[in-house]
């Protein structure tokens, strides 16, 4: 009742000002829209996996089949992996209760750090508590006023907001266009100190950069590169390093970010680099010198996890073959579906509203997928991620699926014009 008093109080108070800061809040309207139309495609929430397949979850009383998971090597349900973060669990505890820079290094995070170094051939990696922290946290600390950052225009979020703390110029080129970055660095001066920013595996339209293109110009223009291989960790390159290894150009680029909630079946992220870069972010980098330090039984999950990348490449190659055999099949049936050679698989729809309309009746169906919607990319898209338990019954269902659920609910796929490289100012 006291609470019910003290909300009814702060209504009378603040209910017509101009200047009331929740004004925006109330008038938030687009959720409520989709959920008064039930497509509302957010927040769902899942149950456990016991008793399930590794694409599998528990969904109320229903087992869902997963095409939405970024577990690419469906690792986070491998008994190894949970049993290595229990009896880390059990032996560390269940946090550190402080910083890296202070209480919160464990042995287990310099063992599994010096693993990731090595894993992507540099000197040195430090471990974040999130891949968003990474990105973050060592873009504003990497960069000072009077350099520039060069930019894909695709980037992801992280990326985008370590930009804007950085006190650097942003400069966006458009997307894998190497002509417009060349022209973006021909407008730098030559003394200026340049940083390029790009993702080895773009996380909504699933496509790759050109990393080939983006170290050649880097050494002819004497600039630094960062590429974020959260997406490619585990299933590109010949031993699971990235787009980069992939493209056969990891040992020419700078400073290379993952995350461990995709192929590494945890949660948190790394940067990796030469040694000063990583002493210099370690007592620099504010998210990391000001957050607790990453729990031992979410850094002991990525050790098992890393053993797994090498000792078990067939997994990368298993998920890999599938997803080319969804995106294959999707476009003998006059799908619009975004190039790409990884476990990203993206349809293009064109309406938002159809776009939720589909995965909701989807969902109906037992089969759950991503909806990612404007401007989150460059276009409304069903988000399909494959991993190396999907089998190809898996891939006939959710193509059927598709396909009889579009029809049903009349929500056109197919003849939908893209730009094929996806390029945008």
């Amino acid at each position: 009742m006291l609470n019910n008093r003290l909300a009814a109080d702060s209504k009378r108070h603040t209910e017509g000002r101009a200047n009331d800061l929740f004004e925006k809040c109330r008038n938030f309207a687009r959720p409520a829209e989709y959920k008064a139309a039930g497509i509302y495609p957010y927040f769902e929430v899942f149950g456990s996996h016991e008793g399930c397949e590794p694409c599998e979850v528990w969904m109320g009383n229903r087992k869902i089949l997963m095409f939405g998971s970024n577990d690419y090597l469906a690792l986070t349900t491998d008994a190894r992996v949970k049993d290595a973060a229990a009896a880390a669990a059990r032996k560390y505890g269940s946090g550190c209760s402080g910083s890296r820079l202070l209480n919160g290094t464990l042995d287990l995070h310099v063992e599994v750090e010096a693993r990731l170094a090595t894993l992507v051939h540099k000197e040195a990696a430090m471990i974040y508590a999130t891949g968003f922290q990474s990105n973050y946290a060592a873009l504003s600390a990497l960069t000072e006023k009077g350099d520039y950052l060069l930019c894909d225009h695709n980037i992801h979020a992280s990326l985008v907001e370590g930009a804007l703390r950085s006190p650097a110029r942003t400069v966006r080129f458009r997307h894998n266009d190497m002509s417009h970055l060349e022209r973006c660095l021909d407008n730098c001066g030559e003394n200026d100190k340049v940083l390029i920013v790009n993702e080895g595996v773009f996380s909504m339209e699933g496509d790759m950069a050109d990393l080939v293109g983006t170290v050649e110009l880097a050494k002819r223009y004497g600039a630094r590169t960062y590429v974020d291989e959260a997406h490619g960790i585990g299933v590109l390159g010949r031993t699971g390093a990235g787009a980069a290894e992939h493209q056969g150009v990891l040992d020419d680029v700078d400073i290379v970010m993952g995350t461990f909630s995709k192929s590494l079946a945890s949660v948190g992220g790394f940067v990796a680099s030469c040694e000063p870069v990583i002493d210099y972010l370690r007592h620099t980098a504010r998210p990391f010198v000001f957050s607790a330090s990453l729990p031992a039984a979410s850094v002991a999950a990525v050790g098992k996890a890393l053993d797994i990348v090498q000792e078990e490449p067939e997994r990368r190659t298993r998920v890999l073959a599938t997803a080319s055999r969804l995106r294959r099949e999707l476009r003998g049936r006059g799908f619009t579906v975004l190039d790409g050679e990884t476990p990203i698989v993206p349809i293009v729809v064109e309406s938002d509203f159809d776009l939720c309309r589909l995965c909701r009746g989807l969902l109906a169906e037992g089969i759950y997928t991503n909806p990612v919607i404007k401007p989150a990319a460059v276009y409304n898209l069903l988000r399909i991620s494959c991993t190396a338990a999907h089998t190809d019954s898996h891939v006939d269902r959710l193509i059927e699926t598709i396909q009889r659920v579009a029809a049903k609910l009349d929500i056109p796929l197919t003849g939908i014009a893209v730009r094929h490289t996806m390029t945008q100012a």
